[in-house]
């Protein structure tokens, strides 16, 4: 089994995130945890693909815990072959002021899109098209994809038809929360509460998950 390394940075990559992504991965991949200071080629030689979660904070707090070292160790370990997989926050990290794994494409706040559907940020549910199929996936403040097209594979779109879920080489995100569960939903979100998934968009986020990594 190939191994994935979740990045934990609690809250901006959240314990819940974290653990959504390990349901829906861990039957197919190995997984472990690494943190800020584990965030090294040392580290992330000995992993198959790297994971980038969300959670609650502004992408900005980067700076706070991702010194030049650390940026270059995960962009290096991508142009080398490295899967990268970002969810919300982590795939605002992709982008042009952070990582900077993209190639023409940058990962830019829905909210403030054209024709967005969701004009704040709070927790709630998109209605995406995730390869085709209509589905409402729980959302908090993700990003749209905004690029050429021709450079990426789009797996979900908004219904604004910006891209929210792509594959680009080496680098996979997603703007809305597959991983999401159960208690998510519930209080004191109660007005999400008949949009729980059954546990299916963990099975979409696997499916993402072993197309960026090739299995």
């Amino acid at each position: 089994m190939k191994t994935i390394g979740i990045f934990l940075h609690h809250p901006e990559c959240s314990h819940d995130c974290v653990d959504g992504m390990t349901l829906a991965l861990r039957e197919q991949y190995i997984i472990k945890t690494f943190t800020e200071s584990e965030c090294n080629p040392q580290t992330l030689s000995t992993l198959d693909a790297v994971a980038f979660p969300g959670g609650i904070g502004d992408a900005m707090s980067y700076d706070k815990f991702f010194r030049r070292k650390a940026q270059n160790a995960v962009a290096d370990y991508v142009t080398r072959g490295g899967k990268y997989l970002g969810i919300c926050m982590g795939a605002y990290w992709a982008g042009s002021h952070f990582f900077d794994i993209f190639d023409g494409v940058d990962a830019v706040q829905y909210i403030k899109r054209p024709q967005a559907d969701i004009r704040r940020s709070y927790s709630t549910v998109a209605p995406v098209q995730w390869n085709g199929v209509q589905e409402d996936m729980f959302f908090y403040d993700g990003c749209a994809l905004i690029g050429d097209e021709s450079k990426f594979k789009v797996i979900g779109r908004y219904i604004n038809h910006d891209p929210m879920a792509i594959i680009q080489n080496n680098v996979g995100v997603i703007g809305c929360h597959p991983e999401s569960q159960l208690y998510w939903y519930e209080k004191p979100r109660q007005y999400i509460n008949n949009y729980w998934h059954n546990n299916r968009h963990h099975e979409l986020l696997l499916q993402f998950t072993k197309e960026l990594i090739g299995d």
